[in-house]
């Protein structure tokens, strides 16, 4: 709607209401408050609020992981949520309400509350008159309810697979046509409530000959699932177990026992049409559903085989004899389809899980050649919706799976559209994962390229790219794998290929890459150097203080006038605050983390930049001062070149012996990689080998590197402190002597007017500095006996090399050698206790 016909409506309407408002006041309200939700919908949670929040988790690494979760998600309300939750957990009388109310049970008054007010509105309802016949027809409805569900105590079954389904999956339910007119159903009809159904008559006055007619004709009606007079069926005593039947007593004992024979395969069709009618409810999947009906044909063929049986005995002449003779090869294979039948039901299987146990009965059939080829029909019939999912899934990158069936599931349905810019790279991880549990034996071998496949049509799909196989080859199943194998990866190199060529090609993966090391990778220092000083104060804040806004235009600034400008993806460099620091993501990613770690982690208060660089500026004032004064600082001079050396030799090593030959190794891979897979294989490899060559996988390297930082970051903040005071001596050199502040440098902020400079360096500022020095000394020593013996392990050059350039001209040998006798002598004691003992 327009503004003027937004304008002309508000117009008429408070003419009719009589409004003294003017209407421009009116629109400009409502655009207003409608800017205001528009805003307020979108609102962003700061850093500091999330911290907050974590502090008061109970499991603080599972609100973080839910947060970073729904925010790669661009969950639209998140912001507003956070700051929701942020402002209860700030108010103390609120949360203790929530709390008292949480954890109060309900009491007795207050039922009797509720139970009063409830009888108080129902006396105040209007009331309805019921007749005598509505209460009848009501009372019939439900006798008849109960009667159907006592009529019929294997329902709840079904009830337990519709809601195994999907949450998602909506499929058909059709009415329980069964319990509700049982003679529909092709096996015996038998009350189950009931005792077995009596004899119709006494066979013993009757000679041998006419019983056995009689029992051929009770036999054939049971092969068809129809009562006998003479054989009668007996009551499940489970829905999956075989029916057994109870001859008249009457009846001869030779005759018995040929019937006795025969009747198993009554059994076996009771088992099997059970199975059939179960199995073609919506709710079992397509996969039963072409079993029930492969089964449906075998029936058809069995059935024909009884009605040439029947027309035998019309004809007269036909004995118990012959009818075993002709039913021993159907008795075999109704015996296998009522062992599949059973099998599949007790397991409750479904989808890949029965084409698991149709493979295992074909291949336990090696010697039985019609028994092998009967299972390999129903295993080939079985598999054909399964494996046409498979063949849209591996060469168009769909899957049309509507009873979760298939072994790739597709965890979130959403379209290009509605995802993120800066979604994660794991999003293919976690939206197309493998069900183990749906994989057929057949397909265990190849579930993966199978998965990747799929995977790598649809990222060509989401790129906007059609894509169009060479040639759509049908899967059947066979028992050689071979076959089927050899489409599958055909398929997988199409579309590896293809994505390969779209990554190589038309997204420029190689200069993409080329970029990322320009800045993760310190390959241009000036815009690193250039960006850490313009943002040295915004970083100098605590990170809930720290404005995102800001960083960027300070980092779009360093990129446009440093080297990085000539670089063709510099626009999509991004500033990203997170509540942890680096060596937490580094002990994350090692699995390292300990109990008290992660007690603590939280309560650090994280500052975005160290005050580390300053100190080396601001201690060039002692080269203007008198000799006498610049001795003092001597020690303090020292041992910041000596961490200078050290942070540079470190950092040199990584950059210079580690980074770059890693980087042309792998520049020489990815030239000759012929798929995706590769791609990865070497990224993977290449980032493995930095890591562990940086000394960044080894947990004891890691603390010590980290201790290492600390010690250089205290020494750094304790000078800064003394900033002030090099100015006073600057100036007292300048002034001469006789100055009056000459004697008012000390160490502490505000120091004593009667204090020298000589009893405050010779002092407390001389002891400092001391134990600055011991402790990096000791620190250094430590890393560089660690890096001795991971060398001696490993043989590895880069780290002898890094060894000698930490300790040139053998400046920490001694200390070295120091260490390693204490360390025996330590052992000595240990060993010579333990044998004393």
């Amino acid at each position: 709607m327009s503004q003027f016909e937004i304008y002309h409506v508000i117009q008429g309407l408070s003419e009719d209401l009589g409004s003294t408002i003017s209407p421009e006041s009116l629109v400009e309200n409502i655009e207003k408050s409608t800017k205001s939700s528009v805003s307020n919908t979108h609102k962003v949670a700061t850093q500091k609020q999330i911290r907050h929040l974590a502090q008061r988790a109970v499991d603080s690494d599972k609100f973080l992981a839910k947060y970073e979760e729904l925010k790669s998600k661009n969950v639209d309300c998140l912001g507003s949520y956070i700051s929701l939750l942020s402002k209860i957990s700030e108010d103390k009388k609120l949360r203790e309400f929530l709390d008292r109310n949480a954890k109060q049970p309900c009491s007795d008054s207050s039922l009797n509350k509720i139970s009063t007010c409830n009888s108080t509105q129902l006396s105040d309802t209007k009331e309805v008159d019921i007749t005598p016949e509505e209460i009848r027809s009501r009372l019939q409805k439900v006798v008849a309810k109960a009667q159907e569900k006592k009529s019929n105590p294997f329902e709840k079954r079904v009830d337990k697979q519709s809601k195994a389904r999907h949450p998602s999956h909506h499929s058909p339910e059709l009415p329980n046509w069964l319990s509700m007119r049982p003679s529909m159903s092709l096996d015996f009809v038998v009350d189950r409530a009931s005792a077995p159904t009596p004899f119709a008559a006494v066979l013993g006055a009757v000679p041998i000959g006419s019983q056995e007619n009689i029992l051929l004709e009770d036999l054939l009606y049971c092969l068809e699932g129809v009562e006998g007079e003479y054989i009668v069926p007996n009551p499940l005593q489970g829905p999956y177990e075989p029916r057994t039947f109870t001859i008249s007593s009457c009846v001869d004992q030779s005759l018995r026992e040929l019937a006795i024979q025969i009747l198993p395969l009554a059994s076996h069709y009771s088992m099997v049409v059970r199975f059939m009618e179960e199995k073609s409810g919506f709710q079992y999947g397509q996969v039963n559903h072409a079993l029930a009906a492969a089964m449906g044909c075998l029936i058809k063929d069995y059935l024909v085989l009884v009605a040439q049986l029947e027309m035998l005995l019309d004809q007269g002449g036909f004995n118990l004899h012959e009818m075993w003779f002709y039913v021993q090869p159907t008795l075999h294979c109704m015996s296998i389809l009522a062992n599949i039948a059973s099998t599949i039901n007790k397991a409750e299987a479904k989808g890949g899980q029965v084409l698991s146990l149709l493979h295992e009965q074909t291949s336990s059939y090696m010697g039985d050649t019609k028994g092998q080829e009967l299972c390999l029909y129903l295993t080939q019939a079985a598999s054909v919706p399964y494996m046409e999912i498979l063949e849209k899934w591996i060469y168009k990158g769909a899957i049309c799976d509507p009873y979760q069936e298939f072994l790739v599931e597709d965890n979130e349905m959403i379209q290009k559209e509605d995802l993120p810019l800066d979604y994660s790279a794991d999003y293919w991880e976690k939206r197309y994962t493998i069900r183990r549990e749906r994989i057929p034996v057949f397909l265990e071998r190849v579930a993966d390229v199978i998965l990747r496949t799929g995977k790598y049509l649809n990222v060509i799909r989401q790129c906007g790219k059609n894509i169009k196989t060479p040639q759509d080859e049908d899967i059947v199943y066979t028992i050689k794998e071979r076959q089927y194998f050899e489409s599958i990866e055909k398929a997988y190199l199409f579309a590896s290929k293809t994505l390969l060529q779209l990554l190589m090609e038309e997204n420029d993966l190689m200069r993409r890459l080329k970029s990322v090391k320009h800045y993760f990778l310190l390959d241009q220092g000036d815009f690193i150097m250039q960006f850490m000083d313009s943002c040295e104060e915004e970083l100098s804040k605590n990170i809930g203080d720290i404005m995102p806004t800001r960083l960027e235009s300070l980092l779009e600034l360093a990129l446009r006038t440093s080297a990085a400008n000539s670089d063709p993806y510099k626009d999509d460099m991004r500033t990203e605050l997170l509540p942890y620091d680096l060596t937490f993501q580094m002990s994350k990613i090692l699995s390292i983390e300990t109990q008290e770690e992660k007690d603590s982690r939280i309560r650090i208060w994280i500052r975005g930049l160290k005050e580390n660089l300053r100190v080396w500026i601001s201690n060039k004032v002692g080269k203007s001062f008198h000799l006498k004064n610049a001795k003092m600082y001597v020690p303090a001079f020292a041992l910041r070149q000596r961490m200078l050396n050290c942070i540079q030799n470190l950092e040199y090593y990584m950059m210079v012996e580690v980074i770059e030959p890693n980087w042309l190794a792998f520049l020489s891979k990815i030239n000759n990689v012929n798929n995706v897979d590769e791609v990865l294989v070497c990224h993977s490899d290449f980032l493995d080998t930095c890591l562990k060559d940086c000394m960044l996988t080894n947990p004891d390297l890691l603390r010590i590197v980290n201790s290492l930082m600390s010690a250089c970051e205290q020494f750094c903040q304790f000078m800064q402190q003394m900033t002030k005071y090099y100015v006073d001596a600057e100036l007292t050199s300048m002034l001469g002597p006789g100055y009056e502040g000459s004697d008012t440098y000390c160490e502490s902020p505000e120091p004593p007017t009667n204090t020298s400079i000589k009893e405050c360096s010779g002092g407390s500022f001389k002891q400092r500095i001391n134990k600055f020095d011991d402790e990096f000394t000791s620190v250094l020593v430590t890393l560089l006996d660690n890096i001795s013996s991971l060398g001696r392990e490993n043989n590895s050059e880069k780290l002898v090399n890094v060894l000698y350039r930490l300790n040139f001209n053998a400046f920490y040998t001694e200390h070295l050698e120091k260490l390693c006798a204490d360390r025996t002598l330590a052992v000595g004691e240990t060993d010579h206790g333990s044998a004393s003992g």
